[in-house]
């Protein structure tokens, strides 16, 4: 099978869109789904400082929706057909996998980054039968087909504008998680986020659906505008007395603190924004040591990594289309489409800030 894809063949490369090639079809626990739209995460971009580490060349992807045309058999539960949020891989048998927490599978780093499964080195190349590194999350999805684990696959209802969905199986479900499962905000909590990108927006509309007193800090006015309209009192991130502001906010201090920038001084002012038993947690990679101030987790605050949103997919998106179709969850005013074509343009935007949430439609 052959069909058009965008390949990262270097790191310091554009994108080249061109023609890739799919030499079996579906496992029996696999599924082949026409991609109608896929988001662009930073993760995606993230390959170029990956220091080589990942695979390349490659074809990225790893927010894709779409329309499953092809499965393995019945154990996959899905059919053709049938419309679908693609969402990150994960094994299924791990101790975390079965306590419901696929996003910390002991082999999420094998199956998403590095290697994908055993057996995907020789299924997928270009189309002059050179290798291209196994699927990107389960999926690959900046192309117009991906072959994809059944298991990250999330049937979703065929009257949502499926295009616009991908988003939800990474960056949106991130946010959003992170506020609903991780903190578990209700009525009356006090929730700060800071950066107010597509996982922080996310977390803003969440909490604000979620009841929550919110804050959003940001050093873009247009998107700290966005913020306030989803619900949340807006700070510049270069206001001076940061910490003090929010607690002025938060009533004394916020209960919960979401960090999506990775800065160290956010962070640190973050904890100082907190009340004491306040948490806070991290989506961001940290690109330096974290340095935390002295007194910045005194009086019981602690902080922690959140991956997914601790999220499991299947439960997660639903939850999300469901808060979108009340109006509690307006994801699709985050997203601006592009054609697969322009996926360098795609790209070059959301690295200036000019789009919160590119998605590459075939």
């Amino acid at each position: 099978m052959r069909f058009d894809a965008a390949v990262l063949r270097a790191y310091e490369d554009p994108f080249t869109v061109e023609e890739v090639v799919l030499h079996t079809g579906p496992a029996e626990d696999e599924v082949l789904v026409r991609i109608a739209g896929s988001g662009m995460c930073r993760t995606d971009l993230a390959v170029r400082r990956s220091a080589g580490r990942s695979p390349l060349p490659a074809v990225l992807g790893h927010e894709g929706a779409g329309v499953v045309v092809e499965t393995g058999g019945p154990a996959t539960g899905l059919s053709p057909g049938d419309h679908v949020v693609l969402s990150f891989d994960s094994c299924g048998r791990c101790r975390s996998c079965l306590g419901a927490s696929p996003a910390y599978c002991d082999t999420f780093a094998a199956l998403n980054l590095f290697g994908g499964r055993p057996g995907n080195a020789d299924r997928f190349t270009d189309a002059a039968g050179g290798a291209l590194a196994p699927r990107w999350f389960g999926q690959s999805s900046f192309a117009a087909y991906a072959l994809v684990p059944a298991r990250n696959a999330v049937r979703v209802d065929p009257s949502l504008p499926l295009e616009l969905l991908g988003p939800l199986g990474c960056g949106f479900l991130t946010g959003a998680g992170a506020v609903l499962n991780s903190f578990g905000a209700g009525p009356g909590d006090t929730v700060v986020v800071l950066g107010a990108g597509a996982v922080g927006l996310a977390a803003v509309m969440a909490a604000a659906a979620a009841g929550a007193v919110t804050v959003a800090v940001d050093r873009h006015p247009e998107r700290l505008a966005l913020a306030e309209e989803f619900g949340a009192a807006p700070v510049h991130g270069d206001s001076p007395g940061l910490p003090d502001r929010v607690r002025r906010l938060t009533d004394g201090g916020a209960r919960y603190a979401l960090d999506t920038t990775g800065s160290v001084r956010l962070i640190n002012d973050a904890l100082r924004g907190l009340r004491p038993m306040g948490r806070l947690g991290l989506v961001a990679r940290l690109h330096t040591a974290l340095a935390l101030e002295p007194g910045t987790l005194d009086r019981g605050r602690s902080i922690s990594h959140i991956c997914e949103g601790d999220a499991v997919p299947a439960l997660m998106v639903p939850r999300l289309t469901g808060l979108w179709r009340a109006g509690r969850f307006p994801f699709d005013r985050l997203i601006r489409t592009y054609p697969l074509a322009e996926v360098n343009e795609a790209e070059r935007d959301c690295e200036a800030g000019r789009v919160v949430k590119p998605v590459l439609v075939p």
